[in-house]
């Protein structure tokens, strides 16, 4: 065997032994890939006409993430998804003491209901609330428009999720 050939072998080697001691310390940090999603329900309908990127987002979500099938008529749905409002408001949170704004608090809220084909509630009817705070500077407008936008957009995902993780809790009435 020659130098190069055990040199080989050695660096895969090391390379296999830092793979299992990177494995066995974000497993002991409690990391683990996010599973399939499990639901009491088989069929799901997403009605989001107030917001269809919100209802888009959802059920790209839902097929990725469950084991319930997205259908596109509430008619073929053993539960109905209701998105009753989504609403995006924007507060000043500080002033300058010339009075210019400083900090803004973005607020996204998400009022949601989940119901068989017979009306009877699988979820009571419940709100999610998002705030996110950014400093804001005259000088970067520009640049504040755009991490105003990116922040909506992440608020927007974390309520999909969250929205996600409450309908596995979701029973059927009775």
């Amino acid at each position: 065997m020659s130098s190069c050939e055990r040199d080989t072998r050695a660096a895969r080697a090391g390379a296999i032994g830092l793979i299992a001691v990177l494995c066995a310390v974000l497993a002991s940090c409690g990391f683990h890939l996010r599973g399939q999603a499990s639901y009491a329900f088989h069929s799901i309908y997403v009605n989001g006409a107030g917001s269809p990127p919100l209802a888009t987002q959802l059920d790209r979500a839902l097929e990725a993430t469950g084991s319930a099938r997205v259908v596109q008529t509430a008619k073929e749905a053993e539960v109905v998804l209701d998105l009753t409002q989504v609403a995006d408001d924007k507060e000043v949170l500080s002033l300058s003491g010339a009075g210019g704004v400083l900090e803004y608090q973005l607020i996204k809220r998400v009022e949601f209901s989940l119901h068989g084909q017979d009306g009877a509630p699988w979820l009571p009817p419940a709100e999610i609330s998002l705030r996110r705070t950014y400093t804001f500077n005259e000088t970067e407008v520009l640049a504040r428009q755009m991490q105003e936008q990116r922040l909506l957009q992440d608020m927007q995902t974390d309520a999909v999720y969250q929205i996600i993780r409450r309908l596995q809790a979701a029973r059927k009435p009775g």
